[in-house]
């Protein structure tokens, strides 16, 4: 009688083992839809970096209003580098690249205006994880001005599918 037990529990954990499925959770370091990253260059000396004094980036969206990324907020600082967002719903993004921003006055520093077009693709990752963007066939735009710091630009990578190395060189 205690083998056909036995034999019952082994068979019951067997069948508990093969129904189990994989939890649906997307893990922490699953790739997402990727930033952009912008490195910040010397114009004199273009293979050194180059701080940017108190640099706020933010969007700009189709009516030329500002739109503050959440991961930034109003938070300006003297950087080479900045990661930023694409738009998903579109296939070019504008954004604001400000120098010398003080406090919370627009008015302060200088601004420059440059448009990001691109071809969005779409990639599934997982059940759990579902879509991500990546951004193809690059380009960048300089809007001018009577007063641009960003001299020029060079991009380094026309596909944006990852976030490890810079995608584009800003020289000021």
């Amino acid at each position: 009688m205690s083998s056909i037990k036995k034999i019952v529990a082994i068979l019951l954990l067997i069948s508990v083992f093969i129904s189990c499925e994989k939890d649906d959770i997307c893990a922490s370091e699953t790739g997402t839809t990727p930033k952009l990253i912008l490195r910040f260059y010397d114009i004199s000396d273009q293979e050194e970096t180059k701080a940017v004094p108190n640099l706020l980036v933010y969007g700009v969206n189709d009516l030329s209003d500002r739109v503050l990324f959440d991961h930034i907020g109003l938070t300006a600082s003297n950087t080479d580098s900045i990661a930023i967002p694409l738009r998903t719903d579109s296939n070019l993004t504008r954004f604001a690249v400000h120098q010398d921003f003080e406090g919370d006055d627009f008015e302060s520093g200088n601004i420059d205006i440059i448009t990001v077009n691109y071809e969005r693709e779409e990639v599934y990752v997982s059940r759990a994880c579902g879509y991500k963007d990546i951004f193809n066939n690059l380009t960048l735009n300089l809007e001018t001005d009577f007063d641009n710091w960003v001299i020029n630009s060079e991009i380094l990578n026309t596909t944006v599918n990852n976030e490890t190395t810079a995608h584009v060189k800003i020289f000021h």
